[in-house]
């Protein structure tokens, strides 16, 4: 299963609520409060996205539990 550390990033950023980080990524806050939780998965598409608003890897969001 994959898992990500978006909570991780998101506080690290300084982005104290869901939806500012959620705005800022382009996604709605209910579609970002499943991904976050790891109760939704994103196509590569979507991650790959994320990873560059973030200027992260992807492999540095999200990991093989």
């Amino acid at each position: 299963m994959l898992k990500n550390r978006l909570l991780e990033i998101r506080l690290k950023l300084g982005y104290k609520f869901q939806k500012d980080f959620a705005e800022m990524l382009g996604m709605s806050k209910k579609d970002y409060n499943l991904v976050e939780n790891n109760k939704k998965g994103t196509s590569l598409e979507n991650a790959i996205d994320i990873a560059e608003k973030l200027n992260m890897k992807v492999e540095d969001i999200w990991f093989r539990e």
